[in-house]
């Protein structure tokens, strides 16, 4: 039940509200909500779909900036192999993010991967 095929991106702010309406997960240094998308959402609605975002408690600009790389880069190599079919993601910068190692990012993000899609499945809270 994994992506396995194409990740997508979310660009508009309802789709990041409707995230946010659904399963969250994530610790100090990264957040994660999850949200399963209506059947017949969209034509590809079996795409696992990705968004980015950094408030402005993480820093200036340029630390925003970095922060959503790091977590662009992790995703590219995690989502495809965790993120279930037919889910938008929202994965959300902290202040850790800039400076943490991106092993134990990416780490991070799978577990939180495992807790969203589990609260998806029904299992956990």
């Amino acid at each position: 039940m994994t992506a396995g095929g194409t990740i997508g991106r979310l660009k508009q702010r309802q789709e990041f509200l409707a995230a946010a309406r659904g399963r969250k997960a994530g610790g100090a240094s990264l957040g994660l909500q999850g949200l399963r998308r209506p059947d017949g959402a969209e034509p590809s609605a079996s795409a696992v779909r990705l968004g980015f975002t950094c408030s402005k408690k993480v820093g200036n600009a340029v630390a925003r900036n970095r922060a959503r790389r790091r977590l662009k880069a992790a995703a590219c190599e995690v989502a495809p192999a965790l993120g279930l079919s037919g889910c938008d993601y929202v994965l959300i910068g902290r202040t850790l993010t800039i400076d943490y190692p991106f092993d134990a990012l990416k780490r991070d993000l799978g577990r939180a991967f495992v807790e969203v899609n589990g609260k998806l499945a029904g299992r956990g809270r």
